[in-house]
């Protein structure tokens, strides 16, 4: 095991990290807002070329306090705050409703760029999640329908069969929904936004909230 381990070391510290970082970080007319800082961000990673930039880290608690972190997509962001969605029968939607907090972070290497949000999480109206459900493709809408999400699957053939029979009860009722399937909208009363450059000088902004407003300042790396 160990020797296996100091492999693993050794082929970690061969990868290059912060391989597509500038030569410097930019001085920046930071906007009033981490909306309009975010947007701006997302849009130089999609110029840049970033793998998609819309996959991000949402963490949340388990009932005991244990953290819990998946990827999920962004949907949306808009003054409610950054639109995702899931089951509320899956481990992360029944996190939500114990405690209705969480945190998202994006990491995007070909900008030498990530940022964290945390704060407070929402349920939106229940029309908005069906309109969710019922864009997105077929074989997606049936699996949600199917379910069990992180329950113990014994046999592959099993899941092969829920998924068919909810193909089945789609093609008989393309309007057929997930009750259980919602958005949810993390309006974030702290951000952060951090850059590296070549030479590992890094750059970090936070926004905190007060009030109706947002207090911004510089962080020391």
């Amino acid at each position: 095991m160990s020797h296996a381990m100091n492999t693993i070391a050794t082929r970690l510290k061969a990868l290059k990290t912060l391989a597509h970082a500038a030569p410097h970080v930019p001085a920046q007319d930071w906007p009033d807002t981490p909306h309009a800082q975010f947007e701006r961000w997302l849009d130089e990673a999609v110029n840049a070329g970033a793998v998609e930039p819309q996959v991000m880290t949402l963490s949340t608690v388990r009932p005991d306090g244990r953290p819990d972190a998946r990827s999920v997509v962004l949907l949306n962001v808009d003054a409610r705050g950054w639109h995702f969605a899931a089951s509320t029968r899956s481990p992360k939607g029944r996190q939500l409703e114990n405690r209705p907090y969480a945190a998202l972070t994006f990491y995007w290497p070909a900008i030498a760029s990530q940022i964290r949000l945390s704060g407070p999480v929402e349920r939106l109206p229940a029309a908005e999640g069906r309109a969710d459900f019922a864009g997105r493709p077929e074989r997606s809408r049936a699996s949600i329908l199917a379910g069990r999400q992180s329950e113990r699957l014994d046999d592959p053939a099993d899941l092969t069969r829920a998924i068919d029979a909810q193909l089945a009860r789609l093609a008989a009722d393309p309007a057929l929904a997930s009750d259980d399937w919602h958005l949810y909208a993390l309006a974030p009363d702290e951000a952060e936004f951090w850059r590296a450059d070549s030479a590992r000088r890094f750059a970090r902004q936070a926004y905190r909230r007060a009030g109706q407003r947002w207090e911004r300042c510089a962080l020391w790396p």
